[in-house]
């Protein structure tokens, strides 16, 4: 089987307030030329298609068309999407049944029967080869959150030790959902048939796109472990790292990182979709470019002294691009005091260049006062999560980092609904 997988596609987000919908137009229509060139049986979206759980009519006109021109011009094309953190599980089901006719899956949420299990059969849909057989089993798991795992039976704490730390009922149960959904698709295998897995989640020592993502739950105990994959799963297709990377060194389980830079941390990383390639047991995995349709510049490269700065964008010579290609700029500004006139005077250096002013980062020295006394730009501001705030006081009042005790019982009280409905 040949497979495309990619994630993270954010549509209908803003750069700064900027509308990006022409940049992703760009990598729709280039995904529809590339499933015509690769001839792929399938194609695995593996969660945050859209930026917002209410995404605009816009952005949803633009996954509904991609999905019927993708039927139009591959006509034996599989297609399975799972709902990312991003995602609203609802929205991105409610058309699932009119979105069979056009070869597409949509996993959105976990269903559970009326006894209470989870209903795993929602959660295996087959892909077919170009014989139009089946050839592979997908285990399509949305993004999970605490409700949606199994309930895991009460353990014997003496029997456990009074070493042995206390289970994470979240992680466990998400370990033994895709233990259960596995051996129902295995169990299904025939005649050299295959287990492909869909997540999206944090795994443990993912690398994180700086300024662009949101942490799943707070506390970290989002991370997971490889081995909840089972080794007999032939590829391993996840989401919500915005950067490309495999997962414990594992050939097998990978993320294929978002299509399009999400913020300015990414201006010289390239980004892609992987194909994969599985026949006889073995596995090929080759990264396919994705183009850039509008640039992003940091100007200056480092953070410079106001009249460098202006030097630098003065000095800008830009190609002549309609409007919606033209770059996205970060003015990168080094300052001693406030600069009332800033963004006056960047404006007035960028005047009549056919360039996107997206942001302005200032940054201060630090006043020698340590953490407490660094002055963070409103960017950095927006990134701070509650957890991060509760570490820096920790450090600030107690002069060390807070006990892990600590951080996980903070953890537990930022969780939906711990402190109340009222909260």
């Amino acid at each position: 089987m040949r497979l495309l997988h990619t994630s993270d596609w954010h549509l209908g987000q803003t750069l700064h307030n900027h509308d990006r919908t022409y940049e992703h137009q760009c990598f729709l229509d280039w995904l529809l030329d590339i499933i015509v060139l690769e001839r792929p049986d399938a194609l695995l979206v593996a969660g945050d298609v859209f930026d917002t759980a209410n995404p605009s009519a816009a952005s949803q006109k633009q996954l509904y068309r991609f999905l019927q021109q993708a039927r139009t011009r591959a006509p034996s094309l599989d297609i399975v999407i799972i709902a990312g953190n991003h995602d609203s599980p609802g929205r991105l089901e409610a058309p699932a049944p009119l979105l069979e006719a056009y070869g597409t899956a949509v996993v959105g949420h976990v269903a559970r029967r009326r006894d209470g299990e989870i209903d795993l059969e929602r959660l295996i849909v087959p892909l077919h080869d170009a014989t139009g057989a089946v050839a592979a089993w997908c285990i399509a798991v949305p993004f999970l959150r605490p409700g949606d795992v199994p309930r895991l039976p009460a353990l014997d704490a003496a029997a456990q030790g009074p070493e042995a730390p206390p289970p994470d009922p979240y992680l466990n149960g998400i370990a033994l959902l895709y233990q259960q959904v596995f051996a129902l698709a295995k169990a299904r295998c025939e005649n050299g048939q295959v287990v492909v897995a869909m997540g999206h989640c944090h795994m443990v020592d993912g690398q994180a796109s700086l300024d662009s993502e949101r942490r799943i739950v707070i506390g970290g105990t989002e991370a997971l472990p490889a081995a909840i994959f089972d080794p007999a799963i032939a590829y391993a297709a996840l989401g919500h790292l915005h950067l490309a990377q495999r997962v414990g060194q594992k050939e097998q389980v990978r993320y294929s990182g978002s299509p399009l830079p999400l913020s300015f941390s990414e201006v010289a990383y390239r980004h892609q979709i992987l194909r994969i390639d599985l026949a006889d047991g073995a596995l090929d995995v080759e990264a396919l470019p994705v183009p850039r349709a509008v640039d992003l510049l940091r100007v200056p490269s480092q953070p410079a002294p106001l009249e460098e700065a202006l030097a630098a964008l003065a000095a800008l010579d830009l190609e002549d691009l309609p409007l919606p290609a033209q770059p996205f700029l970060e003015v990168r500004v080094l300052l001693d005091a406030p600069e009332p006139g800033l963004r006056g005077r960047v404006e007035a250096a960028i005047a009549g260049k056919p360039v996107r002013l997206a942001k302005i980062e200032p940054t201060r020295k630090h006043t020698g006062a340590g953490e407490a006394g660094t002055v963070l730009s409103l960017e950095q501001l927006a990134q701070i999560q509650p957890d991060d705030i509760f570490r820096r006081l920790y450090r600030q009042k107690f002069g060390d980092e807070a006990p892990p005790d600590q951080l996980s019982a903070f953890a537990e009280l930022m969780l939906p609904g711990a402190l109340g409905d009222d909260a």
